[in-house]
């Protein structure tokens, strides 16, 4: 198969957290000072994972404390894909765009495994940029370039919308 290489994570969990809270291994720093509404550093380091990527590295955390839980990063990952794309897309076909913010809201299933059901995607635009190349930027992200919402379940109802600002 040709195209591009595969995508490569590495993931390295520090182990339980010890009596003593020491700093995890792999050189993680312990997460940031929690408040009571949080777990406790030990219950935050016990399903906090480093993750390397070929150029990068971050915080997951089961807890959402010392990073985003994975599925905040597959949020992230989705509105982040299709915002890339449609960047991409009105820059290349020559539009005006001085800054573009999205904004995504997704609801879960109620049992496990508590995957995504519906998403909304809201996209503010500003510049010198047509509603038509918006919408078309948006729909060739959906239907042909985005690689992470072609890699979740397409029962998943997306919703999009859009704003421009000049």
């Amino acid at each position: 198969m040709t195209g591009k290489p595969p995508t490569v994570v590495d993931l390295a969990w520090g182990g339980p957290p010890s009596l003593d809270n020491s700093t995890p291994s792999f050189g993680e720093a312990s997460p940031p000072s929690l408040d009571n509404s949080r777990p406790s550093v030990g219950e935050a380091r016990a399903l906090t994972f480093s993750v390397t990527t070929h150029q990068s590295s971050f915080i997951l955390d089961g807890h959402a404390a010392a990073g985003p839980s994975p599925v905040e990063a597959l949020a992230a990952a989705l509105a982040g894909c299709m915002s890339i794309d449609v960047i991409d897309i009105l820059t290349k076909g020559r539009h005006t765009v001085r800054a573009l913010r999205a904004h995504l809201s997704a609801e879960r299933a109620p049992s496990e495994p508590r995957r995504f059901v519906r998403a909304s995607l809201h996209i503010t635009i500003e510049g010198e940029v047509a509603a038509s190349a918006v919408e078309r930027a948006i729909a060739l992200s959906r239907e042909k370039y985005c690689s992470v919402w072609h890699s979740m379940r397409q029962d998943i109802e997306l919703s999009t919308s859009y704003e421009l600002r000049a």
